[in-house]
């Protein structure tokens, strides 16, 4: 693979969509058995076609999360789903444990396989052995230096990817216990309960009934909190030290959030691209990142002097901007049909966005039921007919400024 790589997360068909249609080319996705991410929005074998089909009329590519760790009950059962899966032929299957692995060769042996980072892969003679074992790609552990992936990127000529975007975990590159330990619910079998973005308070032994909160936080105190991963103004380091595929966390985010994240990744990568060696980050994209649900951002492990961020300065979400609604048809030039996310009115300043960078401010106009009733606002799942600046196409997306700095939803 020669030309880098920026791989989204689709939660489902509709962020599948704006994964590519924001600039991704390729996309990650879990089915409804085996992956990592047992609470998104996975997919049916019948929407894994939707799919594929989807990827393939857009040129990208599709790849499908089998990460568990499985146990010898469901091995049966995952050979099935193997056989029911092999007509469908996507692009790689992402894969962790070793036995899943050895299954795909015997089942589906001409199937690409790329590793997950939860193989905590952090050495070139650990990509070199799981390459002898067949698989094409490796995802490396989350916790190398820009200096480690580049000693890996010197004594191999596997693929590398790493991600650049998104969540951190307070375990080893995602593999935790503490969701099982709190709640019985494993997140190395998908099912993770986020117990590291709970509230904790001290609570001393003679005194049950006290919670001591441990600083003045009104939402509570966030001990095991990671910072958000963000590595935008950092990605001519990574091709350099031979990382080919940039990989955006997020399968349980928000539509909005694919958009975005994506777009100005894509973005970023473009211009490097275009001109390496007159690369300069556009402050404009840490700007629009920080119009996202997010935990305070960092570099996570990328440089050596950064260390392990695990607790961040203040707890929860910020978000920068609200997401509004999707414009779903375009009726002639200045007039659209947009479905409601959240609520907004008549007169409020709004911001249409779009594929490619578009940007156009504009004050939302009196809009129009489904029986052409004039509408005293925008109701969330509400389909409307409303005013759009004269640039708004199918796909873009309406938002306006978050009021003041609040915790938002993922």
């Amino acid at each position: 693979m020669n030309r880098p790589e920026l791989l989204a997360p689709a939660g489902d068909l509709e962020k599948l969509r704006f994964a590519f249609a924001y600039g991704a080319d390729a996309a990650y996705l879990g089915g409804e058995e085996f992956g990592l991410r047992a609470m998104a929005g996975n997919f049916s074998l019948l929407e894994l076609g939707r799919a594929r089909d989807l990827a393939a009329a857009a040129g990208k590519k599709l790849y499908l999360t089998l990460n568990a760790f499985v146990r010898p009950a469901e091995m049966g059962r995952l050979e099935e789903l193997l056989r029911e899966l092999r007509p469908l032929e996507l692009d790689a299957y992402i894969v962790s444990d070793p036995g899943v692995l050895a299954l795909v060769r015997a089942v589906d042996p001409d199937r690409p396989l790329h590793l997950s980072t939860q193989a905590n892969t952090g050495n070139a003679e650990a990509v070199n052995f799981w390459r002898a074992a067949g698989v094409s790609r490796v995802n490396l552990a989350r916790e190398l230096s820009l200096e480690e992936i580049r000693a890996i990127g010197g004594k191999t000529d596997m693929e590398l990817e790493v991600f650049v975007h998104g969540a951190m975990c307070v375990a080893l590159s995602g593999r935790c216990l503490l969701s099982a330990a709190l709640t019985g619910r494993s997140a190395n079998r998908g099912a993770c309960t986020h117990p590291c973005r709970w509230r904790y308070s001290l609570v001393e032994e003679t005194r049950p009934e006290e919670a001591f909160p441990i600083e003045e936080d009104a939402r509570g105190t966030y001990l095991l909190n990671s910072r958000d991963l963000c590595l935008v103004e950092h990605l001519p380091e990574l091709l350099g030290a031979g990382v080919r595929s940039l990989k955006i966390e997020g399968r349980m985010k928000g539509l909005y959030y694919v958009a975005v994240v994506t777009g100005v990744y894509r973005d970023a990568l473009d211009r490097y691209l275009a001109d390496p060696a007159g690369f300069r980050p556009d402050p404009a994209w840490r700007r629009e990142l920080e119009k996202v649900s997010h935990r305070p951002y960092g570099r996570g492990f990328l440089f050596a002097d950064d260390g392990a961020q695990v607790s961040a300065g203040r707890g929860g979400y910020l978000r920068g901007c609200d997401f509004l609604g999707v414009v779903e048809e375009i009726l002639e030039v200045g007039r659209g049909v947009v479905e409601g996310r959240n609520r907004f009115f008549p007169g409020e300043e709004l911001e249409l966005i779009g594929p490619g960078g578009r940007r156009s401010s504009f004050e939302a106009g009196i809009p129009f039921g489904p029986e052409g009733e004039a509408r005293e606002a925008v109701q969330p799942n509400l389909r409307v007919v409303m005013p759009l600046p004269p640039e708004a196409r199918p796909g873009d997306l309406i938002r306006r400024p978050a009021p003041g700095d609040q915790p938002a939803k993922a």
